[in-house]
């Protein structure tokens, strides 16, 4: 889901407007500051905050539910217009970030709890955030979108094969559970959000202004619980957790960003692979292991809502005055 409106009345997607960068610089300055203190608050305070780990599915769902309203039909188009860079986002997500896991969590020596929690970040699809990133960074937005998309529908079948294949040896993996709740909280909502953009779309541009926030909340509402679940092991490891997920994302950004060129993509889209590759879906990540691991292994997801965002904002500082060309 886009933090943005890109898809405004007459406005191409990838068109920058003073008035779309203060709105999206708000936004993606304001989600990271939002979990930063909440998570501050609910370390240090864990109790008022415990009772949110029992609604991790629905507030997962709000957070789809968001996306589906935010996608159109020229987003799906976009698929059959551009499969083969689509293709490398997608493949590299799915490819890069799992095995970037493995990686980190053996050269860092993470327990096996928290290896399973990167792991899992590393196989969720791409973050509700990647689309404002990339229009921060003057990549292609539509791309950004359409990769974004492609990878949530297909989670429901890769995240749980590759925890399966992957993290089979270390703990028991339940993928068929998987496989049902990302239909129940990804799919659903996405496609029920779509339906209803489809047949209501006057109304829901109405509304569009409040869903990233909705989205922002119940994103906090997940990290939120998991921190107070976890506090006195994020106490113990947080330093270790911190490294991993840094380590993890800039991977996703560097490997990312070097598949798309060295198969000949134009910078926009190096850019914006670089994104998508390396920007998770850490909510859904976050609220899927404490479901099927442990509270310690939704630590790594918990964390990257965080670093995802402010990595992300660096990122776009630091590409956006660099020519295209």
């Amino acid at each position: 889901m886009s933090l943005i409106d890109t898809h405004a009345p007459g406005q191409q997607a990838s068109e920058h407007t003073p008035a779309n960068d203060r709105n999206a610089t708000i936004a993606v300055t304001a989600f990271p500051l939002f979990i930063i203190a909440g998570s501050i608050v609910a370390f240090m305070k864990p109790t008022p905050f415990l009772p949110l780990v029992g609604y991790i599915t629905p507030l997962l769902m709000i957070i789809m539910f968001c996306m589906g309203l935010t996608l159109t039909l020229p987003d799906f188009r976009e698929v059959a217009r551009r499969p083969w860079p689509i293709l490398i986002g997608v493949v590299g997500q799915f490819v890069i970030m799992p095995l970037g896991a493995i990686v980190v969590a053996k050269l860092l020596g993470l327990n096996p709890q928290l290896a399973v929690g990167l792991l899992m970040l590393g196989s969720v699809p791409g973050g509700t955030a990647s689309n404002v990133i990339a229009y921060l960074a003057k990549g292609d937005v539509a791309l950004s979108v359409a990769m974004t998309s492609v990878s949530t529908v297909l989670s429901p079948i890769v995240t749980p094969m590759l925890m399966l294949y992957l993290a089979s040896a270390e703990t028991d993996v339940d993928a068929q559970g998987m496989a049902m709740m990302l239909v129940k909280t990804v799919l659903l909502p996405v496609f029920g959000g779509l339906v209803i953009r489809l047949v209501a779309d006057s109304v829901v541009d109405k509304i569009l202004p409040i869903l990233p926030w909705m989205s922002i909340v119940a994103i906090g509402g997940v990290v939120f619980g998991a921190v107070a679940k976890n506090a006195e092991q994020l106490a113990s490891v947080g330093l270790v957790v911190f490294a991993a997920v840094i380590l993890h994302n800039v991977l996703g950004y560097f490997l990312g960003y070097l598949s798309a060129r060295a198969l000949k993509q134009p910078e926009a889209a190096c850019r914006t692979t670089a994104i998508e590759v390396s920007t998770q879906s850490a909510g859904l990540s976050s609220g899927m292991a404490a479901k099927f691991f442990s509270p310690e292994a939704a630590l790594p997801g918990a964390v990257a809502a965080v670093i995802h965002n402010v990595t992300g904002a660096i990122y776009a500082f630091m590409v956006r005055r660099k020519p295209l060309n």
